[in-house]
């Protein structure tokens, strides 16, 4: 495999690593603020175990650091590139850029 194929595919593992809904979410409150575990379930709605196994992958991959305070632990955004990735992402889906209106896919080109 040649470095460019090793980029793209690395580039293809943060996109799949970010392409999960409730990961969008845990970065969307992570851009406002560092944020502890408990803050973000109760502000998604979501179980702890659901949000604490996103975290993980997000951790994982280098998208959050972790830190303790306390008995707490708290998550933040590792680069500011991820937050203007997710920003981009909402402009794009915002514009449009993006159509899900049933005829628009009816008339795509085969």
């Amino acid at each position: 495999m040649n470095n460019y194929e090793e980029e793209y595919k690395a580039e293809a593992e943060l996109l799949k690593t970010l392409g999960h809904p409730i990961r969008l979410k845990i970065i969307e409150v992570l851009v406002s603020n560092k944020s502890c575990v408990k803050n973000i379930w109760e502000s998604l709605g979501l179980p702890q175990a659901t949000v604490s196994q996103h975290l993980i992958s997000l951790k994982n991959k280098g998208i959050v650091n972790c830190k303790r305070d306390g008995v707490m632990m708290c998550y933040e955004l590792n680069d500011k590139r991820i937050e203007n990735i997710f920003k981009d992402l909402k402009e794009y889906r915002n514009s449009n850029a993006i159509k899900t209106d049933r005829t628009v896919l009816l008339n795509l080109p085969k």
